[in-house]
């Protein structure tokens, strides 16, 4: 049995409302939707307030899923109760982001600004200029939108300057050594 895979995954709150049916798992709640499919060798059954998931036969592969679909679950009941964020930090002179209407603009020292329009369920606060908390209830389309803006000026080795996540460690090189 999957370590992870039996723990059951617990729905805390009552307004939060769990349908299976045809391969699908659907939770709800007042901030959101979220729906996920499953692998027919994946047994999932709502008892109130829990969701199980077991495994219909021991394959490697249905073995391997069992614990991914309990993770992909846990993920969707935390993200509709609480939601996740992450924070994106930018570092170097003149760097800086704001929020106009749907769109989060960046100046990252090129000769025009990067406007990243951010997609549905998504909510992006910037603080103090340099702090950007990008926010939502689907966890893997918050670590993408963070990804995507993360690409348009990644840290760089020598100075440390771009957009990097919060608690993330740039490893500095040294730069030239200069005339003797």
């Amino acid at each position: 049995m999957s370590r992870i895979g039996r723990i059951p995954v617990e729905v805390k709150k009552d307004n939060i409302n769990v349908t299976i049916k045809d391969n699908k798992v659907t939770i709800e709640s007042p901030k959101g939707k979220l729906t996920q499919d499953y692998d027919d060798m994946i047994e999932i059954k709502y008892e109130k307030p829990f969701i199980y998931v077991n495994r219909k036969n021991d394959s490697k592969r249905v073995r391997s899923m069992h614990g991914l679909y309990r993770n992909l679950i846990n993920n969707m009941v935390t993200g509709v109760t609480d939601g996740f964020t992450k924070v994106l930090q930018i570092i170097g002179v003149g760097y800086k982001a704001e929020v106009k209407e749907n769109d989060l603009v960046l100046s990252l020292g090129f000769a025009h600004p990067v406007v990243y329009t951010l997609p549905a369920g998504i909510s992006c606060k910037v603080e103090a200029n340099t702090k950007i908390f990008v926010s939502g209830i689907d966890k893997k389309q918050v670590g993408q939108v963070c990804a995507e803006v993360r690409a348009f000026r990644p840290p760089e080795p020598y100075k440390g300057k771009g957009i990097r996540y919060e608690n993330e460690y740039v490893r500095k090189k040294v730069g030239k050594t200069g005339v003797k």
